[in-house]
């Protein structure tokens, strides 16, 4: 997990893990629009997840 995604994470959750996968971009992008902080506690998880 870089300083860069991780910054991304904060500002702006679903280009963060846009790298990921179509999936987790949209369930990011549904977390984001219930709120900021879901979306970027749900984006920190997918991106701090080892095995993808």
């Amino acid at each position: 997990m870089s300083f860069f995604r991780v910054l991304l994470a904060i500002i702006f959750p679903p280009l963060s893990v846009l790298g990921k996968g179509c999936g987790s971009f949209f369930i990011i992008f549904l977390l984001t629009l219930c709120g900021w902080i879901p979306g970027v506690i749900g984006a920190l998880v997918i991106l701090n997840n080892p095995k993808s």
